[in-house]
């Protein structure tokens, strides 16, 4: 026999249901009866549930822990649903006087339409390519270069505010795997962070041989020496 302290949650349900809207399924399990099964429920196409359908077993988890005892609701707990959707999930307990639970209060969320919605509508503003991937430049090249008339280079775009921030950012990425301070490293590892610094653009910047001196420790004539020793190779 159904508690009735849970009548007025069953329209609770029915309401919070037209108010939410059909992405929002809202059921009121009655833990009072043997059955423990659910005695309301609202837009049951998410899990497809209906009136009479067992607790779930998160649910029972809930009860045997005695979560109940320590706490009210639990919110934004994930499920999924019998189709496979991904659901935002909580669950509010409902209480007799003693603070024994006799049923549960449940909103089970499902974005999937907005994930559908969201999907296309990137598809409107980004080309496949590019969406969920690192865009590929095709680079072309002299056959004096390279045997292969073609290669392809990642490239990621980042967008610092001076040219400053651009430099550092640039070493940064290019010292990044280094275990040795950049001020201890020895000629031939200096000379191959050049090498890399030159292959990404660093030197085309004004300033940037000063920098990158200051960074080694070292004078600006070095530098200069090992971008020409590079160069020449």
């Amino acid at each position: 026999m159904t508690s009735s302290i849970l009548e007025p949650y069953k329209i609770l349900v029915e309401f919070l249901g037209q108010a939410l809207g059909s992405d929002y399924e809202v059921v009121l399990q009655d833990l009072s009866s043997e059955s423990k099964s659910i005695i309301a429920i609202a837009n049951g196409h998410i899990s497809g549930r209906s009136v009479g359908s067992p607790l779930t077993n998160a649910a029972l988890q809930m009860l045997s822990s005695r979560l109940y005892e320590s706490r009210d609701y639990l919110a934004n707990y994930k499920g999924i649903a019998e189709n496979g959707h991904i659901l935002r999930s909580s669950t509010m307990f409902i209480k007799d006087e003693s603070g024994i639970p006799i049923g549960m209060l449940c909103i089970n969320f499902d974005d999937s339409r907005y994930n559908d919605l969201h999907e296309k509508l990137l598809s409107v503003i980004h080309p496949a390519s590019f969406r969920g991937n690192t865009p590929v430049f095709q680079k072309t090249l002299s056959v004096s270069q390279t045997e292969a008339p073609e290669e392809s280079v990642q490239i990621t775009e980042s967008f610092p505010m001076d040219i400053n921030s651009l430099m550092q950012k640039i070493f940064e990425d290019c010292t990044a795997a280094l275990t040795t301070p950049v001020d201890r490293l020895n000629q031939l590892e200096r000379k191959e962070i050049v090498s890399k610094l030159n292959e990404q653009g660093l030197f085309k910047l004004k300033g940037a041989i000063s920098f990158v001196a200051k960074k080694f420790s070292c004078s600006t004539a070095t530098v200069y020496r090992y971008l020409s020793e590079i160069t020449a190779q």
